[in-house]
């Protein structure tokens, strides 16, 4: 999952690790998919998966847990990579009263057969269950592909977000829970 997590971040995880090439990110991803609280935990995620292979991946979680989630991943990024996102320009992603979806990412290969929708209703459906009222994630402005999913799944623009000097979008989506 360390990889599909790394796709949908691409240079958001490079910087997480101070490096050029994202993929050295993941021994951290590995590491934190392997804790609970924290946020790209596999307690929050959902898999796709053909012919016993992981070809799709969806994180999401309680919003108002963010900043208990974000700790221990930026600590650890100070401490081991020498990253320090305390001083950044780092808007909150989410917020309480709303389930966000951190991270969606298809192999390439799978890409075009329907799993990135699979795995957004599924994560929907999760967040319905749970009582959320209001699902948000952020989409990058340099992908209107991705946008133009969300749209057609019924996210709204609520505006732009800045994380780690990257303007996002920020999609919304209502349940009729």
């Amino acid at each position: 999952v360390a990889p599909l997590i790394i796709q949908a971040m691409k240079d958001l995880a490079a910087k997480f690790v101070g490096s050029q090439d994202p993929y050295d990110a993941i021994p951290l991803f590995i590491h934190f998919f392997k804790h609970i609280e924290n946020q790209y935990s596999y307690a929050h995620c959902i898999v796709a998966e053909l012919d016993n292979t992981i070809v799709g991946s969806v994180v999401g979680y309680d919003g108002g847990n963010l900043q208990a989630y974000r700790k221990p991943f930026f600590d650890y990024i100070l401490a081991h990579y020498h990253q320090d996102f305390k001083n950044e320009d780092f808007d909150d992603e989410t917020q309480a009263n709303e389930f966000y979806i951190d991270t969606v990412s298809v192999s390439s290969k799978y890409q075009g057969y329907g799993i990135g929708s699979k795995l957004i209703n599924a994560i929907i459906e999760k967040a319905t269950t749970e009582k959320h009222k209001k699902i948000g994630l952020l989409v990058d402005i340099d992908n209107p592909n991705a946008k133009k999913l969300y749209t057609r799944l019924g996210f709204i623009s609520e505006g732009k977000k800045n994380l780690a000097g990257h303007l996002y979008e920020h999609l919304q989506f209502s349940t009729n829970s």
